[in-house]
Formats: structure tokens, C-alpha cells, sequence
């Protein structure tokens, strides 16, 4: 660790430090005059060491100067940069927002409940750049590749069914990933695609995106979540939300080939728990070392030498007025 000064010009302020010792020498020595006598001996008894003491208080006012230099100079005591070993990838996450997202098979709904498990999957990667695509007829960023995880929490949060036109654009959404993340120039780069339905919409058909991906080394993992069967399905009517069952549909066989097509995998989760274990397997398998520069951040010194310089300070004043009032 070693010690650094974040405004080191003032310590140009030690000229005037010593210019005020040596003006102090010179004006003592002007101003105190020399006798010249044969012998000492009848001075004795007479001589004192209070007299000398005066010169404490400057040496105490000076000292206290000096400590003030510091202060102002702000002292900062810093580790040196060190290269570090971490593991971090850059992930796009892709979230089917369609209408039935609301089915409530996984609670409270789907949409919430990948909302809540993909918080949890964002928080356990510090190191990573992740960023969110959401889709249901069309596609956008929410949030483009980024470390602060907490502005990507914060807009996973904001995001509901209904926020674009409905419907089931997969190839889009993915489309719109590989292009936030075909430029990255990170070792590995990932995309996560959860969906509940079977591509309908869209200009862009699902496994030409899912070349396209290929072409840049792009891996894609899919996520279809729902249960195998029917589901309860909240449809709004003049006498309030009512419930009916709707039956998943799910093309499997479509999200096996993007995946097996990019070299990831596809995972089926039909409620909260598998979800969480889809994340916890997605990630274990994305692990990838990384070389980073890390800098621990600088503590502030100079209280201790503000804290000194006062002391000093009082204790001259507390002299000057007291013990050595009378000292000329």
C-alpha cells in the first residue's frame, strides 16, 4: 500500500513555511541583544528555562502549519493495480411478452415468474455484461449489454404483457439480440430465449435468425416455459377477471434446433422450480475466464492530520495564555 496526494501544488505552500522560520531566526536574533560580561557566577540561580519555552509556541504553531500543508495536499492511502483472473461472459436475455405469459401455471404468472428467476440469474453474475431484448408481434432493447445490473433489474421490473402489439415474434426477438451482440468482443457471447408459444409473427423467420447467429459464434439457449396440458388464463369480462384454461403450445421441436443449430440447449420448464434449476444449469455451463485490471479504491488520510494540527494548535493558544503569559 502506499501513500498518494490528490492535490499535491500545495505543498508549494513550504516556501512560505520556511520563509516564516527564517524570518522568525532573524528577527529573534535582531531584536535580543549580546552583553559581554567576565564570569557567570553571579548570574547563577538567576538563569531560567521559561524564557526558552516561547520558542515552543512557534515551533508548535509551524508544526501545526506544516500538518495543514498535508491536509490540503488530501493524502490517499492506495493499493497498486493488480491484474486479476475472473470469470465473465456478455448475455443477451430475449423475453417472450406475449398475452399468454399470463397464464398462471407457474406463480404468479409465467411473465412474473421468469421476471423474478431471471432477476436472481442477473444478480448472481457481476462480472458479466448482460442486457434484454423483450418481443410478442415485434421486438426491442429494453436494455442494451451493460455491468450495471441494477439499471437492468430496475427496466426487467418495468416490463408487462401488453407493452407492444400481441402475438409470437421468436425470429424477430432473436434477431434483435444477435444484432446488440454480434459486435461484442467478448470470449463468449450468449443469448437466452424464453417463450411460451410458436412463432407467428414477424418478418424474420426463426432458424434464419438462428443461422445468422451461428455465423457470428453466437451460442443460444432456449427456455420453453409453461406445463404440458392446459393452464388457467385470466380473460377480463363485464363481470370482472374470470379464469379459463388454455392449452400450451409450445414448439419444441423449433427451439431443439436453434439450440442444437448454435451449439447451446434447449430446457422445458413447466413450473418455478425447474425454472430456477434451467438458470442454475445455464449458469454453471457458461463459465469463462477472463484477464481484468482491478484497483481498490482510495481511503482518505488527512483527518488524522486534521485532528493533529488542532490539538497543536490549542495546546499553543491553551500555553500561550496560561504558563507562559507572562514570558517575555
Amino acid at each position: 500500500m502506499d501513500y498518494s496526494f490528490a492535490n499535491p501544488q500545495f505543498f508549494w505552500l513550504f516556501i512560505a513555511f520556511a520563509a516564516a522560520v527564517a524570518w522568525y531566526v532573524w528577527r529573534h536574533n535582531r531584536l535580543n541583544a549580546h552583553i559581554q560580561v567576565a564570569s557567570v557566577e553571579g548570574l547563577k540561580g538567576v538563569r531560567t528555562a521559561r524564557p526558552m519555552l516561547r520558542h515552543g509556541l512557534f515551533v508548535l504553531r509551524m508544526t501545526a502549519f506544516a500538518l495543514i500543508i498535508v491536509v490540503l495536499a488530501r493524502p490517499q492511502l492506495s493499493d497498486n493495480w493488480e491484474s486479476t483472473t475472473t470469470e465473465g461472459i456478455d448475455i443477451m436475455m430475449v423475453l417472450d411478452i406475449s398475452g399468454s405469459m399470463l397464464a398462471q401455471d407457474l406463480k404468479p404468472d409465467r411473465l412474473e415468474a421468469a421476471k423474478n428467476i431471471s432477476t436472481q440469474f442477473i444478480a448472481g453474475r457481476q462480472n458479466d455484461r448482460i442486457g434484454l431484448v423483450i418481443f410478442s408481434g415485434e421486438s426491442f432493447t429494453q436494455c442494451p449489454l451493460t455491468t450495471n445490473h441494477t439499471a437492468l433489474i430496475n427496466l426487467l421490473g418495468s416490463v408487462k404483457s401488453g407493452m407492444i402489439e400481441d402475438g409470437t415474434a421468436i425470429g424477430l426477438g432473436l434477431a434483435t439480440a444477435v444484432n446488440r451482440i454480434k459486435d461484442s468482443d467478448a470470449h463468449s457471447r450468449v443469448i437466452i430465449l424464453l417463450t411460451d408459444g410458436v412463432n407467428n409473427r414477424g418478418a424474420i423467420d426463426p432458424m434464419t435468425a438462428a443461422e445468422i447467429a451461428k455465423t457470428f459464434g453466437i451460442r443460444v439457449y432456449t427456455i420453453g416455459i409453461g406445463t404440458r396440458g392446459m393452464a388457467p388464463y385470466p380473460v377480463r369480462t363485464p363481470f370482472g377477471i374470470q379464469y379459463q384454461n388454455i392449452e400450451a403450445d409450445i414448439d419444441e421441436p423449433l427451439l431443439i434446433e436453434i439450440a442444437k443449430m448454435t451449439d447451446g440447449q434447449y430446457f422445458a420448464a413447466n413450473d418455478n422450480d425447474a425454472l430456477i434449476k434451467v438458470y442454475e444449469e445455464i449458469d454453471m455451463l457458461e463459465k469463462s475466464k477472463i484477464s481484468v485490471h482491478e484497483h481498490h479504491k482510495k481511503s482518505e488520510e488527512y483527518l488524522k492530520f486534521a485532528l493533529v494540527a488542532a490539538l497543536l494548535l490549542m495546546l499553543e493558544i491553551l500555553l500561550r495564555y496560561t504558563l507562559l503569559r507572562n514570558v517575555p
